[in-house]
């Protein structure tokens, strides 16, 4: 028997012995750099309350990527926590948002999720010597380039233009604003199920929760200040960006001081209007932002830690800690 074959047997004989339905929970729940398998399956909960095929899509995704991951030979403690099928869940997402619930979808969807596999092996290879996590490049990625090929999709609203002043909400679109900021992460906009999310981070990380809850304030307060359009904030279309940074700046990749909330709180400020403008830069390819100003404005924020002489800024405690 080949020995590339008798490998390949080895691995899956080897990875029967895992609890597969905790890899996948550890993947969704990596969507948010958790790696819980209990805030997995709130997470998941809140997918499946924002639709079945929300749900099963999401799962879908994460699967594939995680095993292609196993099968073309992946760091293995990556695949067991999770790193490996976070991008696939938001790219099976994506795309039953984009197309709709087909089998078409369902292949595009596996083929999607493995190339996001080797996408984050290539993107950590570029990065870990950096000392810069992969984030959810790979996503941004597959789901970019799908969204422009694939002209049978719906094409996503142009951007609004800004309103004069600051932008006034109600008691009620300011409370659906806060849970949506969360939700948007997973493309949910129901406020239930931010909150659903919102427990979730709770169960694994009462840091993370706090950073998220904080994260979603800061960033309505700035959309509302910049007069950004009262139906996209209160969707939370320029918030759940802001959300991501805070959870990775504050509670995960940095180590928690003072200075480092100060420094999520900023990135959390930066991150709305650069979600603003990248949606306008999106526009005219009929794609959006998906998390590319999370990723972008993490890595900037990251790599400038080594010059800022302040305590818990240097991005060393990020290189040596993976979303885990």
């Amino acid at each position: 028997m080949p020995a590339a074959k008798q490998a390949v047997q080895m691995q899956m004989r080897d990875w029967s012995s895992y609890r597969a339905g905790l890899v996948q929970l550890r993947g969704v729940a990596q969507v948010a750099l958790i790696s819980s398998p209990w805030a997995g399956l709130l997470f998941t909960v809140a997918l499946f309350v924002g639709g079945w095929r929300i749900g099963v899509y999401g799962l879908l995704g994460a699967a594939s990527s995680a095993g292609a991951a196993v099968l073309l030979g992946a760091d293995r403690q990556g695949v067991v926590n999770g790193l490996q099928g976070y991008c696939g869940c938001l790219t099976g997402i994506a795309l039953v948002v984009r197309l709709g619930a087909s089998w078409q979808t369902a292949v595009l969807v596996v083929l999607g999720a493995a190339v996001c596999s080797v996408l984050s092996t290539a993107a950590g290879r570029f990065l870990d010597p950096r000392g810069l996590p992969v984030l959810t490049a790979p996503y941004c990625l597959v789901a970019g380039a799908l969204t422009i090929a694939l002209p049978n999709g719906p094409v996503t609203a142009g951007a609004a233009a800004r309103v004069p002043g600051f932008t006034g909400l109600t008691a009620a679109e300011a409370g659906r604003a806060l849970c949506n900021n969360i939700g948007q992460i997973f493309f949910l906009d129901n406020w239930y199920a931010g909150l659903i999310l919102l427990a979730g981070l709770l169960v694994a990380s009462r840091t993370a929760a706090l950073a998220a809850a904080g994260a979603s304030v800061l960033a309505l307060l700035t959309a509302c200040a910049a007069g950004l359009p009262v139906d996209r904030i209160t969707e939370g279309l320029y918030g759940y960006n802001a959300v991501l940074c805070a959870i990775a700046l504050a509670a995960t990749f940095l180590t928690p001081t003072p200075w480092t909330f100060g420094y999520a709180a900023l990135a959390v400020v930066a991150s709305v209007p650069f979600t603003a403008a990248w949606e306008a830069f999106a526009q005219p390819s009929g794609t959006t932002p998906f998390t590319w100003p999370f990723t972008v404005t993490t890595w900037l924020f990251l790599a400038a830690g080594p010059a800022l002489d302040r305590p818990g800024l240097s991005f060393g405690h990020a290189s040596s800690r993976k979303q885990t």
